[in-house]
């Protein structure tokens, strides 16, 4: 089931965090343009967790450092277990002694669009995932454009990827760069 690992690491008695269920799509919602949500996580490092909303769950990333509009800074994404859909909204502290602990707030959210859908040979989101190679133009506030994640290899038992800002009208780039 694709919420396992997250049941299994939690004590909902104990963590404010959303139980875990698949969620069902959002009556009205359009599913060419699903949201994805920034979660800025005081752990035991500050991190960024980056979600992407797929198969009724959010697909999740780990990025040690906070993302940026700019295509010369690639940052790790570390591949985390699938969250539940509630988890988009989910502010708070997570007690010591629980996985996680700490302080997880919105960094930002909105929607995005799988651009991959949309090439000679269509993906989902979930083919790309397999494939090891994900772009997906994200409508937040602070993260705007095309981005795309690239699986580069697995350590200690979890995929690795990059995040990488591409090339568009939204780059904001603090590297003066010589062509």
């Amino acid at each position: 089931m694709a919420l396992e690992k997250y049941r299994r690491k939690r004590d909902f008695s104990r963590t404010p965090e959303p139980a875990s269920r698949i969620g069902r799509p959002i009556k009205g919602a359009d599913p060419e343009e699903p949201f994805f949500v920034v979660q800025e996580h005081h752990a035991s490092r500050l991190h960024y967790d980056f979600r992407l909303e797929a198969e009724g769950v959010l697909k999740s990333w780990a990025i040690p450092k906070e993302p940026l509009q700019d295509p010369y800074v690639k940052r790790l994404a570390i591949e985390t277990e699938d969250h539940p859909l509630e988890y988009g909204s989910f502010s708070g502290r997570i007690p010591e002694g629980e996985y996680g602990a700490g302080t997880v707030s919105i960094w930002d959210r909105g929607t995005y669009r799988n651009l991959m859908a949309k090439k000679r040979h269509p993906k989902t989101l979930a083919e790309s995932m397999r494939d090891g190679h994900i772009e997906i133009f994200l409508k937040g506030k602070r993260m705007k454009g095309a981005f795309a994640l690239v699986r580069t290899g697995e350590e200690r038992g979890k995929a690795q990827w990059i995040l990488v800002k591409m090339w568009d009208a939204y780059v904001r780039s603090s590297t003066a760069r010589a062509a």
